[in-house]
């Protein structure tokens, strides 16, 4: 049930179910996440072939790594065998082939059967056949995206199509050249909080004069509560003090050269559902990705991506870092504290929206319209 008979400029939520039901959780990992392009690292760390990462994705493990012809492959992280977990390490290198720890199958970076004891003996087995199960990958923005489906959705559409919808235009995004930068930091959060309240949190801005008082001084306007993702192709200025995004204001770092003046002393944030966050200002890149682990725990890892000189050089990026880390700690914190309100009689029938965040809707119509429900009156 939702909330009914409202006042024109509130409108309802989801109901508090759908941030602690574990059955609606899993209904979105097998509707949303196993069947939409899912970001799960970055292509430089896979520089060499036999470079692996492993990542979970809906109810999966997802292993990506570089074959040998250059390319990125991704496979389900599992031993075709006995179904044992092939690779159990997050990250790490291999020579030539994966080798299960249980029976020692073992399966080349083109996902091929190679070896197995006694295989010659087995004359029969296909080894293409009873290879590693593909995924279907792009790389794009310098990172590995993954897709579950048998037939994926168009990656123009669903995925640069986000960045356009946004912005206005692609050209926008990649006058930043994200595929060429580096990463300079990068922090994994571990948030109790269903991945829903964290969407819901980056796509508005209602709440950062309470809680963001960096971020504020830093974007004035974002004290009037309202998000830059709330208008097309808007960037939030800079305050007329302040030099750089930093934690103080102060300098920041080499500009982007390719970055347009119009682009210049402004913020850009964009959301690629279901688990992306792009944040763009003049010198550097912040790239989040989610991984909901259960309905009320998702891990966050998040990148800040500079020029590479900026990095190489081993100029202190600390006052920029600093900024958004506060600013993501200041969030994660508000989402952990609603949790437990998810589960409240009060929740029941979810909360309310003010004008302001009116576009969040949008986001609960697309879940709803995901998993095949329908909002109760």
């Amino acid at each position: 049930m939702t909330i009914t008979n409202l006042p024109s400029s509130l409108i309802s939520t989801l109901p508090g179910e759908h941030y602690t039901d574990p059955g609606i959780f899993a209904l979105e990992q097998e509707r949303i996440f196993e069947t939409m392009w899912f970001c799960v690292a970055r292509a430089s760390e896979l520089a060499r072939p036999g470079q692996f990462r492993t990542c979970q994705v809906g109810r999966e493990s997802v292993l990506v790594s570089r074959a040998r012809d250059g390319s990125v492959k991704a496979f389900l992280n599992i031993c075709r065998h006995r179904g044992a977990r092939l690779c159990t390490e997050e990250s790490g290198e291999v020579k030539r082939a994966f080798q299960c720890p249980y029976h020692a199958w073992t399966y080349g970076l083109d996902g091929k059967l190679v070896a197995a004891p006694n295989l010659t003996s087995m004359p029969d087995i296909d080894r293409v056949a009873y290879g590693l199960v593909g995924v279907h990958v792009r790389e794009w923005l310098g990172y590995v995206w993954v897709c579950l489906a048998d037939t994926p959705p168009s990656f123009e559409d669903d995925v640069i199509g986000a960045v356009v919808e946004r912005l206005g235009d692609v050209q926008v995004i990649e006058s930043y050249g994200v595929d060429d930068l580096r990463v300079g930091r990068r922090i994994t959060y571990d948030v109790r909080a269903n991945w829903k309240l964290i969407i819901e949190n980056f796509m508005e801005c209602y709440h950062c004069a309470t809680i963001h008082p960096e971020l504020t001084e830093v974007l004035p306007e974002f004290a009037d509560g309202y998000a830059a993702q709330y208008y097309v192709g808007h960037g939030a200025e800079f305050g007329e003090e302040i030099k750089g995004f930093t934690v103080d204001g102060s300098e920041g770092l080499d500009r982007i050269p390719t970055v347009a003046e119009e682009q210049d002393r402004r913020y850009y944030a964009i959301t690629v559902k279901p688990q992306v966050f792009i944040n763009l200002v003049p010198d550097h890149v912040i790239f989040h990705r989610m991984f909901p682990v259960a309905v009320d725990r998702t891990v966050v890892e998040c990148d800040w991506l500079y020029l590479p000189h900026v990095v190489e050089s081993g100029k202190d990026v600390s006052r920029s870092v600093e900024l958004f880390d506060r600013v993501n700690r200041q969030d994660f914190d508000a989402c952990e504290r609603t949790q437990p309100g998810m589960g409240s009689r009060a929740y029941a029938k979810g909360g309310v929206l003010v004008p302001s965040e009116h576009h969040i809707g949008a986001f609960h119509t697309w879940v709803h319209e995901r998993l095949g429900t329908a909002p109760a009156g």
